[in-house]
Order: structure tokens, then C-alpha cells, then sequence
């Protein structure tokens, strides 16, 4: 009896297992190898702690500075549009510089000591800003917190540790959501210390606005780095020894092992694939007014008319639409599997706001315009990265696609921020993102059509000897270029 339950039980763990790659040619659909399937209620019990686990200690803070403009920082420190605009683009020329290591270290420092070390490191530097009298301290700290903010942004790698592709949308609108959330949070917070701390203890409102949003960053960080698990294979807690084998198994069926490192060769191929190109332009199009939002919403709502502390108040109404719509669009994006044809959509609507803020001066009607652009356009970050996700599969070439598309689209997000330079209506700066938007649409609608031709020649390619070749090899070596591997829109 005791040899036959101990049979039952190994045969019980091998079924978690997925299928090997020596084997049988894996069948990929939408990015994931075909396995032995797991017990349903399960599975749902371990995604059920994975979310309580993971999701609450990755919200993170949002960098405050249209905020602080409003409530004296350009007064105070004499600045002109364009030093203002350079200012916003220092944490951009800091995120630049760390992006690569913040995002293909994270295995290697491991994910809590990284998220939550770099969760401190932004609250304090932001904490200093409020001691900062000279613009070139202020330059300083936006670069350091830049470099914080990278380390902080391989959320979406993390994430592929422990979910399934047809999950990650969802819990990657997490973290974009609680982002337009804490813009929300932000302004609610700028007006409340506008109206009743400005001027005490000799300071302006801009400085209580940077201690108080960086303090509490810092005391969250150690929660992380004391709480936030660190890969499927080191898993522990509140999981079982069968659950263990659940998360394990999920992660191997999203091409993730526990060996995975970084590799030269899989940069290369990444920066040699005309899909990555596509989708990496499209992400920068989106970059360009997504970056300069949080930088230049409260200016733009306040030459709206209304008063700095309700400038604050209302650019909380706009973030609260962006998050609303992040969490519908990637509840589609999981249940129907499509990225594309949800960025195409989301796209056009963002242009029917840029045109009421373009052709209308009425103040109604630009807000309503401003709450239907940035609504549609935040879904389009989370949408377009998880669509690189999935056409890329493999640590190494997920990695590298994601951190090196991070990087070019900041190096547009500075772009974004330049071309904010005419108040109170931006009409120049508007005028380019409505472009660029137009472009991401129009590339979204080439790229699905490609998708659809790349995973019809893979097709036809299967009678082919290289096919018989290639199909014996892995899919994590291989990558998207495994025959079996289908690419996903």
C-alpha cells in the first residue's frame, strides 16, 4: 500500500511538469507550450494567493512634478518653460541610463531586494527635493530619481515568473492602474496641502508635496523587500509542497526556468527582429504623450481657467478615467487574447480627444477631451508591452526585448517632454502627440496583419527539413524562431 500511494503521488507531481522539449514537437498557441493539464480548482486556489501574494506590494509611487509647477516650484525657483522642460527630462536621462541593468539584473539582485531597495532609494531622493534651492539640485535629484524608477519598471518580467501569457494583462493593469491612481491620489493630495500648508514652516506647497510623497515610498519599500517573493523555485510561505509544484509548472509553461540567464546572443537577435522594431515604434509613438502627461497635465488643466488647487483636484478626474479603462482593456486583452486590435481602438479615441482640445477653446470641452486621451492612451502601455511579452518568448529574449524597448521609448518620452513649451494651451506639443499617436494606430493595424502572415509561413514551413531540425530543439533557446511557436496579436 505504501509503494502504491508513493506511485499515485509521483505520478500526481509529473503531470505538473510541462512537456519536455526532446520530445514530441510542443504545440505553442498564444505564446504557451502545450502541457498536461492541472487540476482546475487547483490552480485557481494558487493564482487566488499568487494575487493577494504579489499584486498589493507591487503599487509604487508616481513622480509629482506638473503637481508641485502648480503649487509654486516655477515661482519659486524663476523658471522659464523650457527650464521647467528640462527638469522633466532629467528623470528621464536617469531611467535611460539604469534601465538595462534594472531590468536584466533582477534575478540576480532578486526581485525583492530590487523593488524594494529601489522603492527607498525613490522616496528618499524625492524627500530631498523639499531642501533643494538651486535648479541644479533639483536637475541632480530627478536623475537619481530616474535611476531609482528603472529598477523599479521590470515589473512586467517579474510578473511572467508567476503568471500564464493569458494572464498577464490583467495583472500588469495592475501596477499601469495603480500608476493612474496614484496620479489621481497625487493631485487629491497636491490640493489638500496647496489649501492648508502652503507657507508653513517658511516653505511653499511644492516642498510639503515632495516630503510627504516620499516619505511614505521609503517606509513601503522594506515591506517589499521583506515580504515580496522572489521566484517560483524559491517560493515559500504560505504555499504548500503541491502548490510549489503548481507555480513551478505555470512558470515553465511561459518558458521561464530556473537556470534562465542573460545572454548576449538573445540582445542581438532581439535588436536584429524587424517584430520587435514594429512594436517597439509603436510603444515609443505612445511614449511621447503618455511620459509628458504626468509632467504637463496639472499646467494644462490650470490654462483651462481654473485655479491651481482645483487644477490639482480635476487632473485627479482624468487619472481616475485612465485607470477605469486600464483595468476593462486588459480584462478583453486576457479573455480574447488580443493586444492589437484593442491598441488600434484605444488609439482613434485618443485622437478624437486631441482633436477637441486642438479645435475647441471651451474649457468643457477640452477637459472632456484631455479625460478621453489619456483614458485611452494608458491601456496602450500595458497592451503593447505584454504584446512584446508574448512574442518573445524565453527569459533572455523576454528580457532583453522589454528592457531595451523601455529604454527607446524614454529616449522619446524626452521628446514628449521638449515639445511642451507654448502655454497655457500646448497647442505644438498636442499637435505632435496626436501625430504620433496616428502613427502607433496605423502600425498596430500593419502588425497584426503581418502576425497573421509570419504564423502562415511557419505553416507552410512544416514539411520542410529544417522544420524536422529545428522542432527538436527548445523554445527557450529558440525563441520566437521555434517552428512550433506561434506569434500572438
Amino acid at each position: 500500500m505504501a509503494t502504491s500511494a508513493e506511485e499515485s503521488k509521483t505520478h500526481a507531481l509529473e503531470t505538473l511538469q510541462p512537456l519536455p522539449s526532446t520530445e514530441e514537437p510542443q504545440i505553442v498557441t498564444n505564446g504557451e507550450t502545450a502541457e498536461e493539464p492541472i487540476d482546475a480548482a487547483l490552480e485557481r486556489r494558487v493564482r487566488w494567493k499568487l494575487d493577494l501574494t504579489i499584486l498589493p506590494l507591487l503599487t509604487s509611487a508616481k513622480s509629482d512634478l506638473g503637481n508641485a509647477k502648480v503649487a509654486g516650484l516655477s515661482d519659486e525657483m524663476n523658471m522659464s518653460p523650457k527650464q521647467y522642460s528640462d527638469l522633466a527630462i532629467m528623470l528621464l536621462v536617469g531611467y535611460i541610463v539604469f534601465q538595462l541593468p534594472g531590468t536584466m539584473l533582477i534575478k540576480k539582485l532578486g526581485p525583492s531586494y530590487q523593488f524594494g531597495g529601489a522603492m527607498i532609494a525613490w522616496g528618499t531622493f524625492t524627500a530631498c527635493m523639499v531642501a533643494a534651492q538651486t535648479l541644479g539640485v533639483l536637475m541632480a535629484l530627478r536623475f537619481l530619481i530616474g535611476g531609482a524608477e528603472a529598477f523599479i519598471h521590470g515589473t512586467l518580467i517579474y510578473l511572467s515568473f508567476w503568471y500564464r501569457y493569458n494572464e498577464l494583462a490583467t495583472r500588469g493593469a495592475v501596477f499601469d492602474g495603480c500608476s493612474a491612481l496614484a496620479g489621481a491620489f497625487n493631485g487629491i493630495i497636491g490640493h489638500q496641502i496647496q489649501v492648508n500648508y502652503d507657507g508653513k514652516n517658511g516653505w511653499r506647497a511644492w516642498r510639503w508635496i515632495f516630503l510627504i510623497e516620499g516619505v511614505v515610498p521609503i517606509g513601503w519599500g522594506f515591506v517589499v523587500a521583506a515580504l515580496l517573493p522572489s521566484t517560483p523555485e524559491k517560493v515559500r510561505g504560505i504555499f504548500n509542497a503541491t502548490e510549489k509544484e503548481v507555480i513551478i509548472a505555470r512558470s515553465r509553461s511561459s518558458h521561464n526556468t530556473g537556470s534562465s540567464k542573460i545572454n548576449v546572443k538573445a540582445l542581438v537577435e532581439v535588436l536584429l527582429n524587424p517584430l520587435f522594431w514594429a512594436l517597439t515604434t509603436m510603444n515609443c509613438c505612445i511614449h511621447i504623450t503618455t511620459s509628458s502627461l504626468s509632467n504637463f497635465l496639472p499646467p494644462i488643466l490650470h490654462g483651462l481657467g481654473w485655479e491651481n488647487e482645483e487644477a490639482q483636484l480635476m487632473s485627479s478626474i482624468v487619472y481616475a478615467c485612465a485607470f477605469v479603462n486600464i483595468v476593462i482593456c486588459a480584462r478583453i486583452a486576457d479573455r480574447t487574447g488580443r493586444r492589437g486590435l484593442l491598441v488600434v481602438a484605444n488609439t482613434a479615441f485618443s485622437l478624437v480627444g486631441f482633436i477637441m482640445l486642438l479645435a475647441f477653446t471651451n474649457a468643457t470641452v477640452r477637459f472632456v477631451g484631455t479625460c478621453l486621451l489619456t483614458a485611452a492612451l494608458y491601456p496602450c502601455l500595458m497592451l503593447v508591452l505584454v504584446w512584446l511579452a508574448m512574442n518573445f518568448p524565453g527569459y533572455s529574449h523576454r528580457t532583453s526585448c522589454i528592457a531595451l524597448t523601455n529604454i527607446c521609448a524614454q529616449l522619446f518620452s524626452i521628446i514628449g517632454n521638449k515639445i511642451y513649451v507654448d502655454p497655457p494651451y500646448y497647442r505644438e506639443g498636442l499637435t505632435v502627440s496626436a501625430c504620433m499617436t496616428g502613427v502607433a494606430g496605423l502600425l498596430a493595424v500593419g502588425t497584426v496583419w503581418w502576425i497573421g502572415r509570419l504564423n502562415a509561413k511557419k505553416e507552410e514551413a512544416k514539411c520542410t527539413e529544417e522544420y524536422s531540425t529545428l522542432a527538436s530543439e527548445s523554445i527557450d533557446k529558440l525563441g520566437n524562431k521555434h517552428p512550433d511557436f506561434r506569434y500572438t496579436s
